[in-house]
């Protein structure tokens, strides 16, 4: 039976396949049986201490075996879990719980005296569990240790108390504009999400993917969810700060799915990969921001023997877009079609469907189209409007796109990231994309700035990978590659560029 509760990934597959490896994580190898047992116990756990259908459970956590055991168990006790990275600063962490009114919070050692002071600062936190450490705990009011509440109660999974309409998680989205808002999926959602993924890039049981990615961010929570829904082998890594490590695992698990970023794969392309077996990789996949065309032809060389996908999506929506690989070579700039089941279009500021060519604003409807945002109405309002049957919700993205006359779609810009020079609109994708082709560009952003005669004047913000790339070389690459209302007023070169936890460069910073 298919599951319709985002739980049953994990128990339908303990139930197949108890004693297949699920999760290699920390130096472990957990099967099926041994994660859903200890979900099951940390489910009981929630429970007995008072969390029940629909309470928020935090988890402020690394990558771990503690945080993939306590999505589950927050799950299985019909509540909804709240991932929030790990590197998530005090003033921020508590601004979530409060907004989310969390009733839970599971946290690792290193913060487990701020647990304790945020029992006092959050009137809806009933408790706090702390992961294992090097040391042993200091007991204190209202925080439990985890060992120890996994030791006290039952293996047996708890009863159901959930339908496919409610909540399953509340992912917080990067606030680079604001306060972070809370997008609620519901399990409806995500099954179908899952499933719709799955069914194009054609997961198989014994697929092992490995996920660098944080949970905190919904691409790296998908691969988890994913790969539970189909049987697989999950290789779950900390981070991508130490890439040889990242490229020895992939050797030594064998391992046929990669998904990343942007920012990740241009420190891939310029590494000399000839001494690692990457031979089992059968796909890759990009999504956060689009791939530059550049970057697509070094990877294939890099990676022959997989297929690379490229996709978009956005939180709201989970994934929106994605390219068949076999389209790659004829259409390298393109995002895209519907992932299966969804229906996509671009409109102008009338509302009206426009044509190939023309740029508008990405249009979403879908099952995967979220409920909207948790506790402002007014946000929700403006995202998600009504579909064409009554009660529908559709995702408008505030991307612009156009497509071509096959329907394939482009990324333009973020609507608020187009920049207005001299009487001109241009697309900093569009002068991103010329200055990737430039050698020893690992990393570029284009930005406006404000200018009394152009009225916004263009500003590039240069990685460089080769010793000797000069403000001047960038100039004369960019007067031979675009148009003179696109050139670029201002360049900088950087170490490196302000990043959110999931990738993306933060243009915000920038300016």
């Amino acid at each position: 039976m298919p599951a319709s509760l985002v739980h049953e990934f994990l128990e339908h597959s303990a139930d197949r396949i108890p004693d297949k490896a699920a999760l290699v994580c920390d130096g472990q190898r957990l099967t099926y049986a041994e994660l859903d047992t200890q979900s099951s116990r940390l489910a009981n756990a929630l429970t007995a201490n008072g969390i029940g259908r629909g309470d928020r459970v935090g988890l402020y956590l690394p990558n771990s075996v503690e945080l993939v055991v306590g999505i589950f168990a927050t799950l299985k006790a019909g509540a909804v879990f709240v991932v929030v990275n790990h590197t998530t600063k005090a003033d921020k962490l508590a601004y979530i719980l409060n907004n989310c009114q969390a009733r839970a919070l599971i946290t690792w050692p290193l913060h487990a005296a701020q647990a304790g002071e945020l029992l006092g600062q959050i009137a809806s936190l009933r408790f706090a569990v702390v992961t294992p450490g090097a040391a042993a705990m200091t007991p204190s009011a209202g925080v439990f240790e985890y060992r120890a509440l996994l030791a006290d109660h039952p293996a047996t999974r708890p009863p159901r108390v959930n339908i496919d309409l409610d909540l399953a998680c509340l992912i917080y989205t990067s606030g680079s504009t604001g306060e972070p808002k809370g997008v609620m999926s519901d399990h409806s959602n995500v099954v179908f999400a899952v499933g719709s993924i799955t069914k194009y890039l054609e997961n198989q049981p014994d697929d092992v993917v490995i996920n660098v990615l944080p949970l905190s961010f919904d691409y790296g929570l998908y691969q988890l969810l994913m790969t539970f829904s189909f049987g697989g082998r999950l290789v779950l890594e900390k981070g991508f700060t130490y890439p040889a490590q990242v490229l020895q695992r992939i050797e030594q698990e064998r391992v046929t799915g990669f998904p990343g970023v942007p920012t990740l794969y241009s420190v891939l392309i310029d590494m000399d990969l000839s001494s690692y077996d990457l031979s089992s990789l059968r796909y890759l996949s990009n999504t956060a921001a689009a791939l530059p065309p550049a970057h697509i032809l070094r990877l294939r060389d890099k990676f022959p023997g997989a297929r690379l996908y490229s996709m978009y999506g956005l939180t709201e929506t989970k994934r929106t877009l994605y390219l068949p690989p076999k389209q790659l070579d004829r259409r390298p700039d393109s995002v895209g079609v519907a992932i299966p089941g969804t229906e996509v279009w671009v409109e102008d500021e009338q509302g009206r469907r426009l044509g190939p060519g023309q740029v508008g604003e990405l249009v979403v409807r879908g099952r995967h189209v979220m409920r909207g945002y948790w506790g402002d109405p007014e946000a929700t309002a403006r995202r998600f409007r009504p579909g064409p049957i009554p009660g529908e919700r559709l995702c408008y993205t505030g991307d612009l796109f156009r497509q071509d006359e096959d329907g394939f779609l482009y990324f333009v810009a973020r609507r608020d990231d187009i920049i207005k020079s001299r009487g001109e609109k241009v697309s900093p994708k569009e002068v991103e994309n010329v200055l990737y082709k430039l050698d020893g560009v690992r990393e570029a952003a284009v930005i406006g700035l404000p200018d009394p005669v152009l009225g916004q004047a263009i500003k590039v913000f240069v990685v460089s990978s080769r010793p000797g790339l000069d403000e001047a070389e960038v100039l004369r690459h960019c007067r031979a590659h675009l148009e003179d209302y696109m050139l670029p007023k201002y360049v900088e070169f950087c170490a490196e560029l302000p990043k959110t936890t999931s990738g993306k460069i933060k243009k915000s910073e920038l300016a």
